[in-house]
């Protein structure tokens, strides 16, 4: 089964909702004029239930079928980032610093575009749940649903969520059973030492050598703590120190995120992380505390849920099923955590990746999403 041919005739309306979403972009939890777009979609398309305000500004939509039966969740995210963007397209953002360069855009008119197929032909038995969340990229929307009882509440049984892929082909499919995205935690190390002039600097405890010194030898967990056959990235992002050139500061912070798969090597990396920092600051004379954020546990597919999405997405177009994980990470953790499901992506072709100034969603890739995402609820929940 190829892009279902209704869908495919969305594709001209589904690109003015995308191009609409990315000219208007908002992050975090503040997604209200989003929601109110997404909400007054789903009214056009003749949804049954709409649910607003849910995580701050979240909507889920119910969709029943043409009998009784089991829910099955969709869920698509709807925050933008705190970037600039640099596409110059006609449709760029018109909010300055705010960018959607996660494809975040894409996946909503995705999950809209199945939305307005499955409300006309209702092709299945049960309740298909639509999930729109916010604040994926920062904050963790995608955990808040889950507290406030969105998938016990309208009795979610299995749930599934698709991303933008660089790099794939457009209208290619990706998943992989088991882990598909990475743990991560964030941390923040503050060196305190004694300033002084640059001149004498003798009479000084530098934090500036001691930062630079401690970003080498956090390397060294990676490169000679670590089995080489298990995933860990540890990447050093910000370091602030200094405010003149011929002043030593009297302090210094390092900032960077960790990523892992399993327990026990987050475990072993959060331990000499602490003891990397102590002995450094020890060397170097001078005082160290580091603080670590927990972050997105893994992205977890059930292995069965992910043979099945597979399976659904091969009928549609060319399908991996058995790809590469990833060191991302992602709050759909939470909602895998809490019930079996999959995490997939759609091929978004050459094209800089997300995250970039330069990144904007392929509309090719629509009707390939969307065909997926309601092939998934007809195929799991058959008349």
């Amino acid at each position: 089964m190829p892009v279902i041919n209704r869908i495919a005739g969305l594709a001209e309306e589904m690109k003015g909702w995308r191009r609409h979403l990315h000219a208007n972009p908002e992050t975090g939890f503040d997604c209200h004029a989003t929601a109110a777009f997404v909400a007054a979609r789903l009214r056009e398309a003749g949804v049954d239930e709409i649910h607003e305000g849910i995580a701050t500004s979240g909507v889920v939509a119910l969709i029943r079928g043409r009998a009784p039966g089991p829910a099955i969740g969709l869920r698509a995210d709807m925050d933008a980032l705190p970037m600039h963007e640099e596409t110059g397209l006609p449709h760029a953002s018109t909010v300055p610093g705010r960018m959607h360069a996660c494809g975040h855009d894409g996946h909503t008119t995705m999950l809209l575009g199945a939305a307005k197929y499955l409300a006309e032909t209702r092709n299945f038995a049960g309740t298909v749940v639509l999930i729109f969340q916010p604040a994926e990229e920062d904050g963790g929307g995608g955990r808040v649903m889950v507290e406030e009882g969105v998938l016990d509440r309208f009795e979610v049984g299995r749930v599934f969520a698709l991303h933008t892929l660089p790099g794939l082909p457009v209208g290619h499919f990706r998943t992989t059973p088991g882990p598909i995205l990475a743990a991560v935690d964030d941390f923040r190390i503050d060196i305190t030492g004694r300033g002084g002039h640059a001149a004498m600097p003798q009479e000084t405890r530098d934090p500036v050598i001691a930062a630079c010194a401690l970003v080498q030898a956090l390397q060294t967990i990676v490169s000679r703590n670590n089995d080489p056959r298990e995933d860990l990235v540890l990447s050093v992002t910000q370091i602030h120190a200094g405010s003149a050139d011929n002043v030593i500061p009297g302090s210094a912070v390092v900032r960077g995120t960790l990523r892992t798969f399993d327990r026990a090597v987050r475990a072993m990396a959060r331990a000499r992380m602490e003891a990397v920092v102590q002995g450094t600051a020890l060397a170097h004379g001078v005082e160290a505390a580091i603080t670590v954020i927990d972050g997105y546990p893994p992205t977890v597919n059930d292995p069965a849920e992910a043979r099945f999405a597979a399976g659904v997405a091969a009928g549609i177009a060319p399908t991996d099923p058995e790809g590469s994980r990833d060191m991302g990470a992602e709050d759909f953790a939470y909602m895998l955590e809490a019930r079996p499901g999959a995490y997939l992506y759609v091929g978004n072709g050459d094209t800089p990746g997300v995250h970039h100034p330069g990144f904007d969603f392929d509309d090719e890739a629509a009707p390939y999403g969307a065909s997926l995402l309601a092939s998934l609820a007809e195929r799991a929940l058959p008349v």
